[in-house]
């Protein structure tokens, strides 16, 4: 009996915390629709423009491999830019080596990303995309470095490096 009414306060308890969550206003932030009339293609559009990789993560929210990805590497100054839209997202300072196998950014660039939380891993997690495609790029952790203490953690396949010249 007393099993039951452990279990009974441990759901409800549970299910108080992501309600919780799911009202904060740190969590509950702007949904990941594309911005631009360009930019709100069709499925088949989005096919004709991406290769089956990039559609997977932009378009449905897939991750690609850990440690696949050329730009894990890539130590050039420049700008990493959404690879559906080309729009730019990230400058090669905010870059660090996170150790994850992803591309990561400690900062994106100003009004280039939209948020929102994701429940595919049960844990609530707030993943972002392009504001401007609505391309899915990641999620964002509170474990990198100063001076924001995030970790913009990126799949290689959606970003395209453009070199400083």
């Amino acid at each position: 009996m007393i099993f039951f009414k452990r279990r009974r306060l441990f759901l409800t308890g549970l299910l108080g915390s992501l309600l919780g969550l799911l009202s904060s206003p740190k969590l509950a932030m702007a949904s990941s629709k594309a911005h631009d009339e360009e930019w709100s293609l069709t499925k088949d559009e989005w096919r004709k423009r991406l290769t089956k990789e990039q559609y997977q993560v932009l378009r449905e929210e897939g991750t690609e491999r850990p440690f696949s990805s050329d730009l894990n590497n890539e130590k050039r100054e420049g700008q990493y830019h959404c690879a559906g839209c080309d729009s730019p997202l990230f400058s090669s300072s905010a870059k660090f080596d996170s150790g994850t196998g992803w591309p990561s950014f400690w900062d994106p660039l100003p009004t280039r990303i939209d948020t929102k939380v994701d429940f595919k891993l049960i844990v609530p997690r707030t993943e972002y995309h392009c504001s401007l495609c609505g391309g899915h790029q990641g999620h964002v952790f509170d474990d990198g470095p100063r001076p924001t203490g995030k970790r913009y953690c990126n799949n290689g396949v959606a970003l395209t490096f453009k070199p400083k010249i």
